[in-house]
């Protein structure tokens, strides 16, 4: 038993933490983004419970979880539809600097980080890493992303083929 886990509690992600000056963030399949400084975090042990994270609503589950330094970071979010064939929808993408998304307490709901359009009712993909990210699809050819837009709850540009890399 690495990490004690209450029924309901499901471990999504491990990170490891190289200095101070980095923030954990999560993403969710209904386009909540949390994150909070990984100062606020205390190291676990055995018994430990883990840390409360980002409170999902009913059916959302987290599509990414990671630690990013907050300067030069971007948002990648894909939006598509739930009931398409995972690797079969192209959806829309927006890139959003890290910058434009407040911080928040520890198990709360976060802020949106992209605005659905008709058709589309979850994140099929999500990351956040250092700009310049390029993306492939699963074959490994390259799929361009757009340019970063300002704006952290808009709705993003359709995909001429799925993401299934970024990076």
């Amino acid at each position: 038993e690495v990490v004690r886990l209450d029924d309901g509690d499901e471990v999504v992600g491990v990170v490891e933490l190289s200095h101070d000056l980095v923030e954990l963030v999560f993403i969710t399949s209904d386009a909540q983004l949390l994150h909070f400084p990984a100062t606020a975090v205390r190291p676990q042990g055995r018994a430990g419970g883990g840390i409360a994270g980002v409170k999902l609503t009913s059916g959302a589950q987290v599509v990414f979880f990671g630690a990013t330094p907050a300067q030069d970071a971007v948002v990648v979010t894909v939006s598509g539809s739930a009931s398409a064939l995972p690797g079969t929808d192209s959806g829309s993408v927006k890139v959003t600097p890290f910058g434009e998304y407040p911080g928040k307490g520890r198990g709360t709901g976060g802020v949106r980080s992209q605005r659905f359009l008709k058709g589309q009712n979850t994140l099929i993909f999500a990351r956040v890493g250092m700009y310049p990210l390029h993306a492939s699809t699963e074959g490994g050819s390259p799929v361009e992303l757009p340019k970063p837009d300002m704006r952290r709850d808009a709705s993003g540009v359709d995909l001429a083929a799925p993401v299934a890399f970024c990076g």
